[in-house]
């Protein structure tokens, strides 16, 4: 037990351990609802887009947090505007939106001449740059966030598995799509930096899935989710400890891990579970017998 102990007599590893957790639990209950409306993608135009926010942010001497938010809620809107009011699919809005704003960051880090911005971490994680600010960032996003979900609850899963229906029956469908939106760049920027902005995609759509691959109610897809998500980050975390790994590639990697043993054994979704499959592994069995 003392591999287990021995990392959290460091303040900057409880702290990163603590913001690891309630990351589980915010990706989880936000990436439920992307997978299930199909949204995945939008995750990373976000991610991506935060960078010219962060730059300006920077230049003018203001909390990160408050550029990279502006920035993630205008690139989601640019996409939605251009799939609403042009004959532009979806998938080529988010593509153009992702590298404009990506391209317009790098611009930008270098006329405003922002350079200082530690790209390494910023990208990928470090979790020698989690301070206790982050820390409070990040718990009250998940509170907030928890508790809007929890207040919404049903509006949100009418919404999610019929939004034609939703807007039919008079509920404000723009409104739940802002919301939404809100909720992934708010997730995005408590990612920054533990998991970085461009690894948090796995983290929101992981757990997700995984949980999906088992389950298909939604309530228990963000319960189940949220503890593969929380397993992640904190396994994550040791994991960069010990090996001396970026934090945020090693937890995107235990993510996989656990997709993967799904992928393969889930009881109703698993590869190995197929009818065929098991009718292989039955013949296999009874060959070995005789």
């Amino acid at each position: 037990m003392l591999w287990l102990i021995e990392p959290l007599n460091f303040v900057f590893m409880r702290q990163a351990i603590a913001v690891g957790f309630f990351l589980g639990i915010l990706s989880a209950v936000v990436g439920s609802y992307l997978i299930l409306q199909q949204m995945g993608m939008m995750s990373g135009v976000i991610s991506h887009a935060v960078l010219p926010g962060i730059s300006i942010a920077f230049f003018l001497e203001i909390n990160l947090a408050i550029g990279a938010f502006i920035a993630g809620i205008l690139s989601a809107l640019v996409v939605m505007v251009i799939n609403t009011r042009s004959r532009v699919k979806v998938d080529a809005a988010m593509t153009l939106a992702l590298t404009s704003f990506l391209a317009l960051g790098i611009i930008l880090i270098n006329v405003l001449e922002t350079n200082q911005i530690d790209l390494s971490s910023l990208l990928f994680g470090d979790i020698l740059g989690v301070t206790k600010q982050d820390v409070w960032q990040t718990a009250t996003i998940t509170v907030v966030i928890i508790l809007l979900t929890k207040l919404f609850y049903k509006e949100l899963e009418f919404y999610t598995f019929d939004p034609i229906g939703a807007k039919a029956c008079g509920l404000p469908v723009n409104l739940l799509y802002f919301g939404l939106l809100c909720a992934i760049t708010l997730n995005i920027v408590a990612s920054m930096q533990t998991v970085g902005v461009l690894l948090v995609m796995s983290l929101l759509v992981g757990p997700a899935i995984t949980a999906y691959l088992w389950i298909e109610s939604l309530a228990q897809m963000m319960f189940f989710g949220a503890i593969i998500g929380v397993v992640s980050t904190i396994g994550g975390m040791y994991v960069s400890y010990y090996f001396d790994l970026p934090s945020g590639a090693a937890i995107v990697m235990l993510v996989f891990v656990f997709f993967s043993l799904s992928f393969l054994f889930s009881p109703t979704q698993g590869i190995i579970n197929t009818p065929d499959n098991r009718q292989r592994l039955t013949s296999l069995l009874k060959l070995r017998k005789n």
